[in-house]
């Protein structure tokens, strides 16, 4: 907990023809991240394959959509890779000669239908006249009907001769015209430069809007039980060509190929090396049993040139709060991670300023409801809860003061009380951040030279916030600003660096004094928050309906909690990034990044 810990460094002999089946078990635990040494390359083996790869791509461009989504496990790769691939391109080509009727027969039945659709709502939008519509598509050879879809935010120039009709349909601007091919010609070019449409008219349209609706609903029926044929005619043609298994094997060398960039090997064996995120080595210890591979496990020390990604290693509680500490970067192995004080910090300065039982609870609800989907829901969910016990300081249910007595002070009898707290919160963060910077002096072994010039630099802003309460403290500033002074020079060994100090300390006392007034908007919004509070109740207890008064309070609510969820959020995110973390946090590490599974492993991940 607060320094980052350096991931371990793993190496794995293995026989050469496992190679696969062990990055794919490595990749599965998520516990590992690939790191060759310098002097490795990709073996030929796997060179070989990245031309085959491309003929896949080729195929996969012009079949994909019809290719299966489930069950496309890999075989057990008993062959070398180059070998497999031109195995899997071969029940690919075998599967497309076969597969490309029903593919155009499944194209022509889709094109069909969203003409059957367009047409219907062309024809439902035109008003009801005596016009035979089913005369349209003969209409020629001196004038012809078109029809063209611009996107919704084109503006086309028609020509003033044109005799058309303009229609704001879903999906487009719509315009149905009647003219010689002359004149439809530059409206076609209009069309297909911002990037619509043209249609002819078809030759099923009936007369009327009614009997045209009745005929898409007759046909859609039948397209549909077409296309179900058309499936099983491709599930059979899958299972023929055996093609899931081959999507598997050419998935796996295409992930393999995207994620390996070097690996040692010889003519028998490969060297697996690089970073873990398991510190007992259990995880892989496991994986390589269960994938069956042949290999050997050890944990040797890291080679010397090789730098370590970094691991936050922090209880469950506090890991919600890593996201600002990864908003910047990684914090190095002599930097400090300040999620466990964050875990307190946040929550406290989001809930003063959202202080109310209801709508911290309604927070609260709605971040346990997406925590599993949305990481940063469990700040909104940590940050809720401390709202209703804000709300409960400050007696406030739904916007309405006086439910629940106020445990503390209602905010606007004492709002110099509400701006001065958070102020004194401030300090005691921006404390801690300099206080985290003299252990981070520490850990580099520089803490004696931190002794001699920044602790004087603490002691003078503590001095100076004391003196506030008490002027004789102005004296302890004094020390503080003469202990930085004299320790750069003693440090420095020359008596002018003092005065380069003199300066360096005025401009720092400054800053870090405006960082702490900084934190006086955190009891602001706490006041603007009960303001508009008291704003919703005056126009709820203003009506005299009570049906009004209550979408009043419903309605106020509602937009407090989406207006200041976002004002509120910023303004957190705001001090803990630009006033906190200025204080220690450079963030120069490494992150961790694991192996990412192939696509068949998320596969299953997913819908198990």
């Amino acid at each position: 907990m607060l320094r980052p810990r350096p991931a371990r460094w793993f190496e794995i002999l293995a026989a050469r023809d496992d190679a696969t089946r062990l990055l794919e078990a490595l990749a599965a635990t998520g516990a590992v991240e690939l790191e060759a040494r310098p002097s490795a390359t990709l073996p030929a083996s796997f060179a070989e394959v990245r031309p085959l790869l491309r003929q896949f791509g080729e195929l996969a461009l012009r079949y994909h959509a019809y290719w299966p989504a489930d069950d496309c496990a890999p075989s057990q790769f008993p062959e070398a890779p180059a070998a497999t691939l031109q195995r899997c391109l071969g029940s690919l080509r075998a599967w497309a000669r076969d597969a490309e009727p029903i593919v155009q027969a499944l194209q022509r039945l889709d094109a069909e239908r969203r003409e059957l659709r367009l047409w219907q709502r062309v024809i439902a939008a035109l008003d009801p006249g005596t016009l035979d519509y089913a005369t349209l598509a003969g209409a020629g050879p001196l004038v012809q009907t078109r029809l063209f879809v611009f996107p919704p935010d084109a503006q086309p120039e028609l020509p003033a001769d044109l005799l058309a009709r303009t229609l704001a349909l879903e999906g487009g601007v719509h315009v149905l015209a009647a003219a010689t091919p002359q004149q439809l010609a530059p409206v076609a070019q209009q069309a297909a430069a911002l990037k619509g449409s043209v249609h002819e008219p078809p030759v099923w349209l009936r007369p009327d809007a009614a009997r045209t609706e009745a005929f898409v609903r007759e046909r859609e029926p039948a397209i549909a039980a077409e296309e179900r044929g058309l499936h099983a005619e491709l599930e059979h043609a899958h299972r023929t060509h055996d093609l899931r298994r081959a999507l598997g094997d050419a998935s796996r060398l295409q992930w393999l190929l995207q994620n390996v960039r070097a690996l040692e090997a010889g003519d028998l064996f490969c060297w697996v090396t690089g970073w873990s995120s398991d510190p007992g080595g259990a995880r892989l210890a496991a994986a390589i049993e269960g994938c069956q591979a042949r290999a050997l496990l050890h944990f040797p020390p890291a080679p010397p040139e090789m730098k370590a990604p970094l691991l936050l290693d922090n209880p469950w509680w506090a890991r919600p709060s890593e996201l600002f500490s990864r908003a910047l970067g990684m914090p190095s192995s002599s930097e400090a991670d300040p999620s466990p004080l964050l875990a307190i910090a946040v929550p406290l300065m989001f809930g003063y300023m959202f202080g109310d039982v209801g709508q911290g609870l309604v927070l609260a609800a709605v971040g346990g409801w997406l925590r599993r989907r949305y990481a940063v829901a469990r700040l909104l969910m940590v940050g809720g809860l401390a709202a209703a016990v804000f709300g409960l300081l400050f007696g406030s249910v739904f916007s309405v003061h006086g439910v629940v007595p106020a445990l503390w002070l209602h905010p606007l009898d004492a709002p110099l009380t509400v701006l001065v707290v958070p102020v004194v919160g401030g300090a005691v963060l921006l404390t801690a951040g300099l206080l985290l910077s003299a252990l981070e002096a520490h850990w580099r072994g520089a803490l004696g030279a931190w002794l001699m010039t920044d602790a004087g630099a603490l002691l003078a802003y503590l001095g100076l916030l004391a003196s506030l309460l008490d002027a004789r403290f102005l004296g302890a500033a004094a020390a503080g600003a003469a202990w930085f002074c004299g320790g750069h020079a003693l440090h420095a060994h020359r008596a002018g660096a003092a005065l380069t100090a003199m300066a360096e300390l005025v401009e720092r006392t400054l800053q870090i004094l405006i960082n702490t007034l900084s934190f006086a908007r955190v009891g602001a919004f706490a006041l603007a928050h009960a303001g508009l509070s008291s704003a919703i109740v005056a126009l709820f207890t203003a009506s005299p309906n009570p049906v009004v008064s209550a979408l009043v309070l419903l309605l106020g609510n509602a937009l407090v909690l989406v207006l200041e969820v976002m004002v509120v959020s910023i303004q957190t995110t705001r001090l803990v990034l630009f006033e906190f973390f200025t204080r220690f946090l450079v963030a120069e590490g490494r992150a961790f990044r694991p192996l990412p599974p192939p696509p068949f492993v998320s596969q299953t991940s997913r819908e198990t």
